[in-house]
C-alpha cells in the first residue's frame, strides 16, 4: 500500500513496515499525511497475520511535525484547518497505538512536536548516536497536539513532559534515553539493522501476549488498583490457555529455544 506521504508493507513473517515518504520535505504533518497515516492505521487492523509494526522515515530526518509553510497561507484562520487535519491524525494515531501487536519506531535525524508523540506512542523506540528530538509547539505560541500530553507523560511522568513541551526543550538522543523517551540508542549507521532486528524478534513473540501487556500497561493509570488486579489475573488466565503460552513453558522446561506462533 503505498500512499503520497506513507507506505505499508508486510511481510511473510507478520511484520508490517510503516514508512513515512515526504522525505524531501522532512516528513511534515501535512493534509496528506494526515489522512495516508489515518488509511494505513485502519489498514493496519485488517492485516489477518499482523504481528508487529516497525515505523520508520525516509530520508535524514524521521519528521519536522507540523507543517508551518502550510499554515502560513491561512495563519489568520487556522481554527477550522487545524480541526481538520488533527480529525484524520488523531484517528489515525489512536488506532496505531490501538493495535494488539508490538510497534517499534526507528528515528533518525530531527524528530519535532507531532513527530515526537508518534513516535512516543509505540512501543520500542531506537534512535541514532546523533538523533535531536525537540518541542516546539510552545516556540509559535501552539498548544500541543497528536496525543503529545498523553504519551508523553506516559514516558516522561506529567511534570517532566510538561516542561519538555513548556520549554521547547531539544534534546540530544542521550539525554532522551535517560529520561525514558527512547529505549535503545544505536550508532547511527546500524540504525535500521538494529530497529529491524528487534521489530523481528517482537514479530516472533508471543503476540497475544503482548497485546495484553500493552492494554494492562495502557488502563494501569486510569483505574484503581484493586480493578488492575482482577483484570491481570483474568487476562493471564486467558493469555495462558493459548498455544504460545504453552510453548514457552515447554520449551523452558525442554530447554529449547520456543517456537510463537502467534495465538
Amino acid at each position: 500500500m503505498k500512499l503520497t506521504a506513507a507506505s505499508l508493507e508486510i511481510n511473510e513473517q507478520g511484520l508490517a513496515t510503516v514508512t513515512l515518504t515526504q522525505a524531501e520535505k522532512g516528513n511534515p504533518f501535512n493534509g496528506t499525511f494526515v489522512k495516508d497515516l489515518r488509511d494505513i492505521c485502519l489498514a493496519l487492523w485488517e492485516l489477518p497475520h499482523l504481528r508487529a509494526v516497525l515505523l520508520r522515515a525516509e530520508g535524514a530526518n524521521f519528521s519536522f511535525g507540523g507543517d508551518l509553510k502550510a499554515f502560513y497561507p491561512d495563519r489568520h484562520n487556522l481554527a477550522p484547518l487545524v480541526r481538520s487535519w488533527t480529525a484524520d491524525l488523531h484517528m489515525g494515531l489512536q488506532r496505531l497505538w490501538q493495535l494488539p501487536v508490538p510497534i517499534v519506531a526507528e528515528v533518525q535525524g530531527f524528530a519535532m512536536g507531532g513527530g515526537v508523540a508518534l513516535f512516543a506512542g509505540c512501543d520500542m523506540v531506537v534512535t541514532g548516536k546523533s538523533t535531536k528530538i525537540g518541542s516546539a509547539f510552545s516556540q509559535i505560541g501552539f498548544s500541543c497536539d497528536s496525543g503529545s500530553s498523553v504519551v508523553l507523560t506516559a514516558r516522561l511522568g506529567a511534570a517532566r513532559a510538561k516542561r519538555f513541551v513548556m520549554m521547547a526543550e531539544m534534546l540530544t538522543s542521550q539525554e532522551a534515553l535517560n529520561i525514558g523517551l527512547v529505549d535503545v540508542v544505536v550508532e547511527d549507521e546500524q540504525l535500521s539493522q538494529e530497529a529491524l532486528k528487534l521489530a523481528t524478534r517482537l514479530a516472533h513473540g508471543p503476540t497475544v501476549a503482548y497485546g495484553e501487556i500493552k492494554r494492562l500497561f495502557a488502563r494501569a493509570s486510569a483505574i484503581p488498583m484493586h480493578a488492575m488486579f482482577e483484570d491481570e489475573a483474568l487476562t493471564l488466565a486467558n493469555v495462558s490457555a493459548t498455544h504460545d503460552a504453552q510453548e514457552g513453558i515447554a520449551s523452558l522446561v525442554e530447554k529449547r529455544k520456543p517456537v510463537f506462533k502467534g495465538h
